[in-house]
């Protein structure tokens, strides 16, 4: 077979390399061409350096097609995976720290809260103009793989505004599949499920084993666990009141939700930092900054390591690659995709983006008919739908006035903050953000007049968080090389969440 695969936000080491790998471990797939495009050269040169090397090393004849023109890129292509950061990390610390001044303490900050909002707007203004050229050089049948955050967001704006066929991919799904098996005390493949809502807060409505219905024993199971009782408490607790285990990790959907982050003294109740994502402040923005110093500083080394093994045996959960699998040789493949609902869950938005299961073959991507979700956890996924609608409108008209009530109705930052107060950080995270955000323009002008007017609202200036850790140095990251490396390289950065708890 021959067709033509593009990414997009190359430069990102952990997808780009990992995602790979996984097409390329499919047999009928090593005719492929492939295409790299990014805005930083530096990182897209090491990048294509590493997965050329990991190509030759496996025996195959295909270089793969460099370019920071990403028309190039798309010409012609049939599947297109985005993994792109607008902004990159220096408007993820914005995202982070002017929240943190008004008291919104977040860990990751990427899908909904103030952070994911203003991420939002970034990623939207850009992947319409990208839809723009996919439109206009890519193959006329071509699916966009979106990986980017905030999912939700980003999936809804390309399918309505982009005019590109696009799915939404995302390894929670996975994780939770495996944690509730563990907490069973079985096997990831002896357990079935069945969950459904939307993207970070997608719901296990239906685990079976054997034919029997296990839901009702797995608060019981997580509640005993020696490691999950401790790192999980959100999780745990959101059960327990809403009857249905979510997929996002206990960082991820403390933020989303108005209950656990909203009192400083409070916070560290709910969380422990053995690992990042159980609910560290700005705890991904950490790990993505200490593995890119260390991608960077280190890579000279990398190149002499042992190359990535194209073997099925080494292929990740990842979706991407299963999906193409199966639209081009017609193997069936389940899993769990982001689209537009049209139905698929009864009691959500026809127009939001849900996460729900899907089956791929040749006659394409097939979503079956959900139902309702149990009204509390529909409830949940309502109340973040809203947002998102508020802030993909905004984003693509670059209306302020919309952008303000995204982040009023916003679960946690309007358990923390006033009216007022909201307003303030919205023009602070507008002019900081300007360079990224050409939609506002207008907006911006008039938000650094206000700004420069004085009597503001105080801020916690200093504020550094309830749970705020140091980014480690590359000097201090090479004392554990394998951690270094490791975290650098993942995809999933909280893939291995050992037990180191307080």
């Amino acid at each position: 077979m021959s067709f033509k695969v593009a990414f997009i936000g190359a430069g990102s080491i952990g997808f780009t390399r990992g995602l790979l790998r996984d097409l390329l471990s499919i047999p009928e797939f090593h005719n492929i061409e492939v295409a790299f495009t990014d805005i930083n050269e530096r990182n897209l040169d090491m990048v294509t350096q590493l997965c050329q090397r990991d190509i030759d090393e496996n025996g195959l004849n295909i270089k793969i097609q460099p370019t920071l023109n990403r028309r190039e890129a798309f010409k012609d292509a049939k599947y297109i995976f985005s993994v792109v950061r607008i902004g990159g990390l220096e408007a993820f610390q914005l995202d982070v720290d002017i929240p943190l001044k008004y008291g919104i303490d977040q860990c990751v900050g990427d899908t909904l809260c103030a952070g994911g909002i203003m991420y939002g707007q970034r990623g939207i203004a850009e992947m319409l103009d990208i839809c723009k050229d996919i439109r206009e050089m890519a193959a006329p049948d071509v699916l966009l793989l979106n990986y980017a955050n905030p999912m939700a967001m980003i999936t809804w704006a390309c399918n309505k505004y982009g005019g590109v066929n696009t799915i939404g991919l995302c390894h929670g799904v996975q994780g939770g599949h495996w944690q509730i098996a563990t907490a069973l005390g079985l096997k990831k493949e002896e357990v079935d499920i069945i969950c459904a809502g939307i993207n970070h807060q997608t719901w296990y409505i239906s685990v079976k084993h054997n034919g029997e219905d296990l839901t009702h024993k797995i608060l019981e199971a997580f509640e005993s666990h020696p490691e999950f009782s401790k790192t999980e408490k959100v999780r745990i607790d959101m059960l327990r009141r809403f009857g249905y285990y979510s997929t996002e990790s206990n960082g991820h959907l403390s933020e989303y939700v108005p209950w656990y982050r909203k009192r400083p003294e409070e916070i560290n109740d709910w969380i422990d930092l053995g690992v990042w994502i159980n609910g560290e402040t700005g705890g991904y923005l950490r790990v993505c900054t200490e593995g890119r110093n260390w991608f960077e500083t280190d890579f000279p080394n990398w190149l002499k390591e042992k190359p990535m093994e194209y073997k099925p045996e080494k292929r990740s959960e990842e979706h991407g690659s299963w999906i193409i699998e199966g639209l081009e040789t017609g193997r069936v493949y389940r899993g769990h995709f982001n689209v537009v609902n049209n139905g698929v869950i009864s009691n959500l938005p026809e127009d939001a983006i849900i996460e729900a299961p899907g089956y791929v073959d040749r006659n394409g991507i097939n979503m079956p008919h959900v139902g309702d979700l149990p009204l509390g956890p529909a409830a949940v996924c309502n109340i973040s739908i809203s947002v998102q609608r508020l802030a993909v409108e905004a984003a693509v008209h670059g209306d302020d006035f919309l952008l303000r009530q995204a982040m009023m109705m916003d679960p946690l930052t309007g358990a923390v903050c006033n009216p007022k107060e909201i307003w303030q950080m919205t023009d602070e995270m507008l002019v900081a953000q300007e360079k990224w955000l050409p939609q506002y323009e207008k907006a911006i002008i008039e938000a650094k007049e206000r700004l420069a007017l004085g009597n503001l609202i105080p801020t916690k200036d200093d504020y550094k968080g309830a749970a705020r850790l140091k980014v480690k140095s590359v000097e201090e990251m090479a004392e554990d090389r394998e951690a270094a490396s490791k975290n650098a390289g993942e995809a999933d950065k909280a893939k291995e969440r050992p037990a180191q708890v307080k």
